[in-house]
């Protein structure tokens, strides 16, 4: 934190609860804390700011339940209004505190025209205002659903408060979200997965998911690309869901996966040049029949070896969560080609002993 930073989030916290009643008006206190929904100011008890300084850390700081989510007042002033840059953070606290104005004036932000609906550039400022996984809801599912370690390489983040529209007749509602970046074989952002989730808890019915009639949607370009953990050299392991890829993931971890979201869109996805051997994770359904023969005829016509990866149930998050890991890793040990044990999940084991 610079200096000019760190002093008028100190002046800010002499005076946390003005400031509290001022920018988080929906709120109320509670003892020693200010409890409010968000730093959105929505109304709830997820939000907790300190009031006073204790043995537990200096007035001002504040966490979210919900989302993990922590920092100082001069985050409930950006947030709650909405401002990005910090000149205008500090200009509003200077304001607040009644505090001269800086010497360098604002610089006129240039006009950001929205994109559209669902595009890929909407698909890549939505990856870009999320946060990393680690240490929120989305991250505590995964783990819930028997993914205890998620290698997701950078290609997972995190919304706090991503819109959610049921139809174009009904207003929009506001979700916490696992986000995933769709990307092309040279990596760039071509689309993102949304997964909207339930900050309230884990039941076995929804796993996780928010109780909504489509917690699970895309936009973007998707024909061809994919949801991509690690990058891609001779061997690659492809198939249809993210919890489904990042359960073998957790298994191989050191293998290239890629998470297609659907049976159509894997067996239109690209495959890398110079790729030599492709395991293809079945869902034990009609569908994942089709998936195998389009993609095996695929594989073999640019000469590559498909090698099918079959779950004892629905899919390998279905047995991770049922079996264990254990037993999914002898599963494997005996569908994997002989070197690739070595290579991949032998790797794996050691790592995880």
């Amino acid at each position: 934190m610079s200096r000019d930073a760190s002093e008028l989030a100190g002046r800010l916290a002499r005076e946390a609860e003005a400031v509290c009643r001022h920018y988080l008006s929906n709120g109320k206190r509670a003892g020693r804390y200010w409890v409010v929904g968000d730093v959105h100011n929505t109304a709830g008890r997820s939000l907790f700011v300190r009031l006073q300084e204790s043995p537990k850390g200096p007035a001002g700081k504040w966490t979210d339940a919900a989302t993990g989510e922590h920092g100082d007042l001069l985050d409930i002033i950006r947030e709650s209004l909405a401002l990005r840059d910090f000149r205008e953070v500090a200009e509003e606290a200077r304001r607040f505190l009644k505090l001269p104005r800086s010497e360098q004036q604002p610089i006129p932000k240039p006009v950001r025209s929205p994109a559209p609906t669902g595009s890929q550039e909407a698909a890549r400022r939505l990856f870009a205002m999320s946060s990393p996984v680690e240490g929120t809801v989305a991250e505590r599912c995964l783990q819930r659903r028997g993914i205890a370690r998620i290698h997701h390489g950078g290609s997972l983040r995190f919304h706090p408060r991503c819109y959610y529209r049921p139809d174009d007749h009904l207003p929009i509602e506001i979700w916490p979200a696992m986000i995933a970046c769709v990307t092309d074989l040279d990596g760039r952002i071509t689309g993102v997965h949304r997964t909207w989730l339930d900050p309230d808890g884990f039941d076995r019915v929804r796993l996780g998911k928010a109780p909504i009639d489509t917690p699970r949607r895309a936009m973007g370009d998707l024909l061809g690309n994919a949801v991509r953990f690690g990058v891609v050299d001779d061997v690659l392991a492809a198939g249809e869901g993210i919890e489904t890829m990042l359960s073998l993931r957790y298994m191989l971890p050191t293998m290239p996966m890629a998470a297609a979201l659907s049976a159509n869109h894997l067996s239109a996805m690209l495959l890398p040049t110079g790729l030599r051997r492709l395991y293809i994770a079945l869902d034990a359904d009609a569908a994942g029949d089709t998936v195998h023969a389009v993609l095996t005829q695929r594989a073999a016509d640019a000469g590559i070896e498909a090698i099918a990866l079959s779950p004892r149930l629905g899919d390998f998050n279905e047995d991770l969560q049922v079996f264990g890991v254990d037993a999914l890793r002898a599963a494997l040990r005996f569908q994997l080609a002989p070197e690739d044990v070595v290579r991949f999940l032998h790797s794996s084991t050691v790592a995880a002993e």
